[in-house]
């Protein structure tokens, strides 16, 4: 099915408009022969009024304890408001394919990754991307007036984006596609007697972080644990229910630009030079020398300008359709064409798009042409889709030739995943007046970001542990069978770790965003007024309090860290568009009540919710 425009304009989300059944069914994007015949006449007809029911999907406890209790707290909440509601805690892989994959749910909560572009935002909400897989519009969210802010943005920078930006945070505060709850804080701990240098690295878990440890007295393993086991299963970077987290694809796969504070710098290229045509930018990316693949190949400009087209699509043009890879879409989309110069450079343009917008494109993770190309034939369905899908973006890839800085040694599935060193990596770690250098070229010729960040790792292998909660990791690290928490413990193991002396506790903002997801393609999520109801149930700083123990940022829109969050919708104590109905997370049950019969519900004697 396809997305429905909202019931309601984003400029007067209050009112709601009168309308026929035939008005109704066109403002839902159906006709009598759409297939959805079923759906409208539930949502048109009070003849069998039933109460609503709806499923809250998510993690279990073990494997993330705040998300079900979001979950819980939403459920309850629910419950008091005649609204029969159902927590379903699920597999990691199994909700990543139920949300990104199937669209089979009502409502979830889940972590998002965050963003290192508000561009992002585009795939996340545009109704050109609601049939695709990955964190392209999950929500099946359709909005013409937000498609336009979603696309003037991208064609803008400076001040004028920053004003866009505004605009479009303050649509979705008013038609809620989802609900952000909370940004958590990334609490961790690392042992100060086997690796060093801890304290310098502005992000842990990331590429840059673990080729920033410098290793105490020769010590070759470093040792981290991890609590999702996924990456012990499958290394495909373009798996959408097998990424979430893409740290250790960073290690394996090197882009031609990296995200370093805020901006892309050259990484895999040498330097680029911009220029425009008919209006586009246009990029020239010069490589580096003597860049290789894992398995001995040379990288070369070849490889560059078939990433983004084999991105595009991973079938190459064999299927009638394309097939793009449902991760890196967003940047994905920004290239028209590429076009190979010589060995070492690549021509990139762009489409109708700003110069500050089109960089992103460059994080992309380069692909080796002589692996992927012989994944572009169609593969068997392996769920619930209309599309076809090619070997590439089923295929688990365990044993993954990159041109990163470590390379693949072993798995064990479920138990471990170990990387060692790829010594023919393009940087040598040496030290020059305490900051590290390239060893071939000039100290003056480096920018500094170079200097303080790539090399060669100072260990011989990354060894990534599979642990079944935060306590689990936490005492793994305590007893020196661990160097580092990977991922973030919970507020409850912050005493052991600060009671430990060779032990440290490490607590780091994240972008990652709590967030609860409505399917706006079915009722009764497709009304915004519902929406806006039920995110009056979540009191996000009571969550943050009793969730994460106060190790959070609760949260009014999806850019609130992001240096363009829109001054009006920062956090001030409470939500500044839809604060929660209630005081300390108990309801004000009949002004909650009062919210749903104004958006058009109606209530039995005995207090349910009924369907519309």
């Amino acid at each position: 099915m396809s997305p429905k425009q909202d019931s309601t304009p984003i400029s007067d989300p209050e009112t709601a408009p009168k309308t026929g059944r035939r008005e109704l069914l066109a403002a839902l994007g159906m006709t009598l022969g759409s297939g959805c015949i079923e759906e409208a006449q539930s949502l048109v007809s009070r003849d069998q009024a039933t109460q609503v029911a709806l499923s809250i999907k998510t993690l279990p406890a073990d494997a993330d304890p705040q998300a079900i209790r979001i979950a819980r707290f939403l459920a309850k909440r629910l419950d008091e408001v005649g609204i029969a509601a159902q927590v379903v805690p699920m597999e990691r892989t199994e909700l990543l394919r139920d949300i990104l994959l199937e669209h089979s749910f009502d409502c979830y909560v889940a972590c998002h990754p965050g963003f290192d572009d508000p561009d992002a935002l585009r795939t996340l909400l545009h109704s050109r991307f609601d049939a695709e897989a990955g964190w392209q519009n999950p929500f099946g969210y359709a909005n013409l007036d937000m498609d336009e802010l979603l696309e003037a943005q991208r064609r803008q920078s400076g001040r004028k984006r920053r004003k866009t930006l505004g605009e479009l945070q303050h649509a979705i505060a008013r038609n809620q596609p989802f609900a952000v709850v909370a940004f958590p804080d990334e609490i961790r701990a690392t042992r100060t007697n086997t690796f060093s240098g801890w304290e310098e690295i502005e992000h842990l878990h990331s590429a840059l972080g673990y080729l920033s440890v410098q290793s105490q007295d020769g010590e070759n393993t470093l040792r981290v644990t991890i609590q999702d086991s996924r990456p012990t299963e499958n290394l495909n970077p373009l798996s959408a229910e097998f990424r979430s987290d893409g740290t250790i694809l960073d290690l394996l796969y090197d882009p031609v630009g990296r995200w370093i504070e805020g901006a892309v710098h050259p990484w895999l290229a040498q330097s680029w030079q911009w220029r425009s045509s008919n209006g586009n930018p246009v990029a020239e990316i010069q490589l580096r020398d003597d860049l290789w693949w894992h398995d001995g190949g040379a990288l070369t400009a070849t490889d560059v300008a078939f990433t983004y087209r084999f991105l595009n699509d991973t079938a190459l043009g064999a299927l009638e359709s394309s097939v793009p890879s449902p991760r890196f879409r967003d940047a994905a989309t920004l290239v028209e064409s590429t076009t190979v110069v010589d060995e070492r450079t690549v021509r990139i343009r762009f489409g109708t798009v700003s110069q500050e917008v089109a960089i992103k494109a460059f994080a992309v993770p380069v692909l080796p042409k002589h692996i992927w190309k012989r994944k572009r034939k169609q593969a068997e369905i392996v769920f619930k889709t209309d599309s076809p899908t090619t070997k590439a973006l089923v295929w688990d890839n365990m044993q993954p030739v990159g041109s990163g800085p470590l390379q693949f040694g072993n798995a064990e599935t479920r138990e471990s995943l170990t990387l060692k060193r790829f010594d023919n990596y393009f940087l040598q770690r040496i030290t020059t007046n305490q900051e590290t250098l390239d060893a071939d070229d000039d100290p003056e010729s480096e920018p500094k970001y170079i200097e303080r960040y790539a090399g060669k790792p100072d260990f011989e292998r990354l060894r990534f542990v599979v642990v079944p909660s935060g306590a689990a990791a936490t005492e793994l690290v305590l007893n020196d069978e661990a160097d580092a928490t990977a991922t973030g413990v919970s507020a409850n193991d912050v005493r052991d770790i600060g009671r430990s002396g060779s032990v440290q506790l490490r607590v780091d903002e994240s972008s990652s965003m709590y967030h609860v997801g409505f399917n706006a393609r079915k009722a009764p999520f497709s009304n915004v007024r519902f929406r806006r109801a039920v995110a009056q149930l979540l009191d996000k700083a009571f969550l943050v309090d009793d969730v994460f123990g106060g190790y959070a940022e609760p949260a009014a829109s999806p850019l609130a860290r992001h240096d363009s969050l829109v001054e009006d919708l920062r956090w001030s104590g409470t939500d500044p568009e839809l604060p929660f109905l209630g005081t300390n997370g108990d309801l004000d049950v009949a002004k909650a009540k009062a919210t749903f019969k104004k958006a058009g519900f109606r209530y039995t004697n005995d207090g349910e919710l009924l369907r519309q």
